[in-house]
């Protein structure tokens, strides 16, 4: 994958044990009687288990998940930006801003949210906006409950790493948080040659919460109720022209925060070249500019990248690339990742 002048196959299978395992399992569409290549991890059997759902079976009503515009054409972090005043991320004319709530009770930032978890409490809140039309999200009446509806397990991993203590940080950090989409351009033409336009929607994530924890009984219900209310116009902006995704795909690709990126990047372009009837050319410094502002290297996004992408195909076989020099080209026979038609919008509840 070194060789600039010939990127890696995307859709080509083989390459590896993994690859290979696929191809085979695809063949029989059922799960192969021989025991599992030992070079298959956890992660990569559940991929390949995904890819022989997906192709088999469309995905039920509840399999259908969103992601708003906005935050597809710009990520969250991918790491801890630490308690700094701002933190934001550009892509072309347009930037996503965050700015973190004071935490009084320790007198400092409540903190950025970043990684794997809250783009699956993003895709949460979106489709839960989407399926309800209402600003006031129910969470669940345990704990537990709400950690396995954003596609995570209670009892994975341990202490502060577990899935559970992670959940409650960065939701706390998510729904605390004000974003911003920002829009600006320069006119090049005309008298106004040398005029800049800026369009900015500030938005809180949330208006109000009312969250209970209880670390020690989990599972327990309580006697009241755990919600969030969206902002009004952070819930415009999720509800406005969603991203249709399949849930199957999000919790095979759950653990990797630019799988996740790529995923619904990929299937938003998916739909757009798929509509112009044209290829389209995506050069890997401009994935990077978009996603990879957390490497250093961009050879090192660039590997991850592709390593994502070949992932994202295997459950996702509507996706069709081929590969270019500097880069990958999306190709129109290409197909959404799910079927989806907007509905008439419920007038949100307040």
């Amino acid at each position: 994958m070194t060789d600039e002048r010939k990127p890696a196959g995307f859709t080509k299978v083989g390459e590896s044990d993994f690859f290979r395992a696929i191809a085979e399992e695809l063949k029989t569409k059922a799960p192969p009687e021989e025991p599992e290549p030992k070079s298959l991890t956890r992660s990569e059997r559940k991929i390949l288990d995904t890819s022989v759902e997906v192709r088999q079976d469309a995905p039920d009503p509840e399999e259908l998940a969103f992601m708003a515009r906005e935050l597809v054409q710009c990520t969250l972090p991918h790491s801890d930006p630490g308690q700094v005043p701002f933190w934001a991320r550009r892509n072309g004319n347009f930037t996503l801003s965050i700015v973190s709530q004071f935490d009084p009770l320790s007198g400092k930032l409540v903190g950025y949210p970043y990684g794997s978890i809250p783009r699956l409490l993003c895709f949460w809140m979106t489709s839960e906006a989407v399926r309800t039309g209402n600003r006031k999200l129910e969470l669940g009446s345990t704990y537990n409950q709400f950690i396995r509806a954003i596609g995570l397990s209670p009892h994975t991993g341990g202490g502060k790493r577990g899935d559970g203590p992670r959940v409650r940080n960065q939701s706390r950090r998510l729904f605390t948080s004000s974003i911003s989409f920002i829009y600006a351009e320069q006119s090049s033409k005309g008298p106004g040659r040398g005029a800049i336009k800026e369009a900015r929607v500030n938005m809180n994530v949330t208006s109000k919460t009312m969250l209970w924890w209880n670390p020690k009984q989990p599972d327990q219900m309580t006697l009241w109720e755990n919600w969030i209310e969206l902002g009004e116009e952070f819930f415009k902006a999720l509800t406005a022209a969603p991203v249709p995704l399949d849930t199957r795909a999000l919790k095979a690709l759950k653990r990797s925060p630019l799988a996740l990126d790529l995923y619904a990047w990929s299937t938003h372009k998916a739909l757009s070249v798929a509509r112009r009837g044209k290829p389209m050319f995506v050069p890997w410094r401009g994935l990077a500019a978009q996603f990879g502002s957390d490497y250093k290297d961009p050879k090192d996004f660039r590997r991850k990248a592709e390593d994502a992408l070949r992932k994202i195909q295997t459950v996702y076989p509507g996706l069709k690339l081929s590969p270019a020099t500097g880069g990958v080209v999306v190709l129109p026979t290409s197909r959404p990742a799910i079927s989806w038609k907007p509905s008439a919008r419920k007038q949100p509840s307040t």
